[in-house]
């Protein structure tokens, strides 16, 4: 369980293909802190680190979680926006994330805003995925805010402090962005859906 509250960044050092899966090892500012069987976020993937080197980890993507999220795209020197799971015991900053990414979005425009920045995010609504105004979405792992809510996209505004922490910073019209929809709103829209139907 994560907050959408990105961290840090780290480096993707090596991605080593081993049959479908691709073992990510990668180097962040809490790397040493790290332990085998811990989870973490990576662009709101969650992954198991499977080996823990001093400064550098590593993690385990199967080739369902690389063909559904931005993961399977990953080369070195890519930056990833990290999480840690959330403590029981801490302060719900963003909003319930789970870590499953449900489908991958486009970025389509971006906007100066004096200061900060409106990104468009289109996706494919054939997948059941909606968003509601003002409600809440993860974008590579991010909590944000939905605004513009439309049928096959939204826009999200991104501060100047989201974008230094996170890999915002980099993200360019026609990246390929990891999405994964408000758990709340998914159950709603799977019950609406049925009881139509009847």
């Amino acid at each position: 369980m994560f907050s959408g509250i990105v961290e840090t960044t780290g480096k993707v050092i090596s991605v080593v293909q081993n049959g479908g899966n691709a073992d990510i090892t990668l180097t962040c500012s809490f790397a040493k802190e790290l332990s085998i069987d811990q989870s973490v976020a990576h662009n709101g993937v969650c992954l198991t680190v499977v080996k823990c080197d001093s400064n550098q980890y590593t993690v385990t993507a199967i080739k369902e979680t690389l063909e559904r999220s931005n993961l399977g795209q990953l080369k070195t020197g890519d930056e990833v926006n990290l999480e840690r799971s959330m403590r029981p015991d801490s302060l719900l900053d963003g909003h319930i994330v789970q870590g499953h990414v449900d489908q991958t979005g486009t970025c389509t425009n971006i906007e100066d805003a004096d200061g900060s920045r409106y990104y468009t995010i289109e996706y494919d609504p054939s997948q059941g995925n909606i968003t509601v105004e003002k409600g809440s979405v993860a974008v590579n792992g991010v909590s944000l805010t939905v605004c513009n809510s439309q049928d096959d996209k939204f826009r999200v505004a991104i501060i100047p402090y989201t974008s230094e922490i996170t890999n915002f910073h980099n993200l360019k019209i026609g990246d390929k962005v990891n999405l994964e929809f408000d758990v709340i709103g998914k159950y709603i829209q799977k019950i609406a859906s049925v009881y139509l139907k009847k």
